[in-house]
């Protein structure tokens, strides 16, 4: 009895340790996921090319959707995303709605200090983009003095006007939810020009009879990271060495030539 005691106690503190260790999920919820033998990837399924829905409006499409799966499929794991409005999608994994974040999450200093990252698997720029008729001539940032600029709410690209803001630069700015509301507004000449992602921009400007085209573009000084729950270490390797295979097998490279008909991933490698 007293041996039965003592190893139902070491166990309750070694669950105990996996509930509150920072590196650790508990056990009974499956170990190194939530559910047992699922990644839950939590995503904004509503920034083409990277997370989007196909014409049927239910089925998840997108470099990062294909990312997720191949990531699974390394892990041995079925996947599941969970569509999350951008708003709410950090809390949703520090709250363990979902394991991890896959969704053009660009990695920055601030968001390293709450959340985990792996390792980078595509680069990004910041850029602008306007109508191919647009009267307003913008070869940089500073021409957006005067101008109707509109971008996704709490994005890098919602930081970077803040900034021109701030140094002085009168713009009247437009924030949406989504960033196709910002091309829909542009398209409809609501708005003047767009600040976004490069990689996004690549979408809309190269679709055939598109109106748009992208007038400045940065340097490729953003990278984008899986963003996992603070302390969660042990799904942040398994993820970063499931990675390392993906780019070892050349998986990553045909995936971007897929999606962006270019190689935009081998950089973050080098």
């Amino acid at each position: 009895m007293k041996k039965r005691i003592l190893v139902a106690f070491a166990a309750a503190a070694l669950l105990s340790q996996a509930v509150f260790a920072g590196g650790k999920q508990s056990g009974e919820t499956g170990g190194l996921t939530l559910e047992k033998g699922v990644l839950s990837i939590g995503m904004e399924i509503g920034y083409p090319p990277f997370e989007y829905y196909d014409t049927d409006g239910k089925t998840p499409m997108g470099f990062d959707v294909s990312l997720g799966k191949a990531l699974a499929d390394k892990l041995g794991l079925t996947v599941k995303f969970v569509d999350t409005a951008w708003d709410g999608i950090f809390a949703g994994v520090a709250t363990n709605k979902y394991d991890c974040i896959i969704s053009a999450v660009t990695i920055t200093g601030e968001r390293r200090q709450v959340y985990n990252f792996t390792q980078p698997y595509i680069g990004n720029a910041q850029s602008i983009v306007m109508l191919k008729n647009s009267p307003n001539k913008v070869q940089k940032p500073e021409d957006l003095g005067g101008l109707r600029v509109t971008y996704q709410a709490e994005t890098v690209s919602d930081v970077y006007v803040a900034k021109l803001i701030e140094s002085g630069i009168k713009i009247t700015v437009f924030e949406y939810d989504k960033v196709m509301n910002c091309f829909d507004e542009l398209k409809l000449g609501r708005v003047d020009a767009i600040m976004c992602d490069s990689l996004v921009s690549v979408d809309y400007v190269g679709a055939p009879d598109s109106v748009f085209t992208t007038v400045w573009q940065g340097v490729s000084d953003e990278q984008f990271g899986v963003c996992l729950r603070k302390g969660n270490d042990n799904l942040t390797i398994a993820l970063d060495m499931a990675l390392d295979e993906l780019f070892l097998d050349g998986s990553m490279k045909k995936l971007s030539e897929d999606i962006f008909h270019m190689d935009m991933v081998s950089g973050v490698k080098n």
